[in-house]
């Protein structure tokens, strides 16, 4: 009995290998492909990795050398010319901007300012940001300047703090004093405030007669 059940789990043992084997060879292809398309994604990953470093390297290089021109005009014309990308087309606009600014082109910077601030293909920070500058160029429009403000001034924006700053300078060239230490007040009263910050809207107040507000204690 023995020998036969030996026999017999011989030959089950035999069929089984003939059944993977079978497999093997009519499904091996799949695990073939599927190791090929894991190594080949691998790879195609690497390179996509290396070429959009090497782009943002090419970028810096080109910022770079742009801004190593001492002629006003001429850095900002370089600069435009940089093919830039993603997030590198807001830091080229804001140089730019910057750039034109610099070289007393108010007009050449509050257009570019406001392409960017429209440009939906960046991320909404840059935009603020954008807008933000913008209201910090010399205008003969305050109100508008004052809408812009109040806007990037709502709870949760990334510059409120920065905005209510330049409200409140605003608002005492106006004359509206009490408006501005409310201003004032806010910026130093937030959690949130950075300690420079904090202590020009704390300067201001002094200067402007207002006692300073007490740290809050738990």
């Amino acid at each position: 009995m023995s020998n036969s059940d030996s026999f017999l789990d011989e030959v089950a043992e035999e069929v089984q290998r003939d059944k993977l084997y079978g497999y093997l060879r009519r499904y091996g292809w799949i695990a073939v492909l599927a190791v090929l398309l894991i190594v080949g994604g691998a790879a195609w990953n690497e390179y996509r990795k290396a070429q959009t470093r090497a782009a943002a390297e090419a970028t810096g290089d080109a910022l770079l050398d742009a801004l190593n021109q001492d002629d006003f005009a001429a850095r900002a014309d370089a600069i435009a010319a940089v093919d830039a990308q993603g997030s590198a087309v807001a830091v080229a606009s804001l140089l730019t901007a910057a750039t034109q600014e610099e070289a007393g082109d108010i007009d050449a910077a509050a257009e570019t300012l406001a392409g960017l601030v429209i440009n939906g293909d960046i991320p909404e920070m840059y935009r603020d940001l954008a807008a933000f500058k913008a209201a910090m160029l010399p205008s003969d429009d305050p109100a508008a300047r004052m809408i812009t403000l109040e806007q990037l001034a709502q709870p949760g924006q990334p510059f409120r703090l920065l905005a209510l700053e330049q409200m409140a300078y605003a608002k005492l060239e106006q004359g509206e004093t009490d408006a501005a230490i409310a201003d004032l007040r806010s910026i130093v009263e937030d959690a949130a405030v950075t300690r420079g910050l904090r202590e020009r809207a704390q300067t201001l107040m002094v200067a402007l007669g207002e006692p300073i507000p007490e740290p809050e204690t738990e």
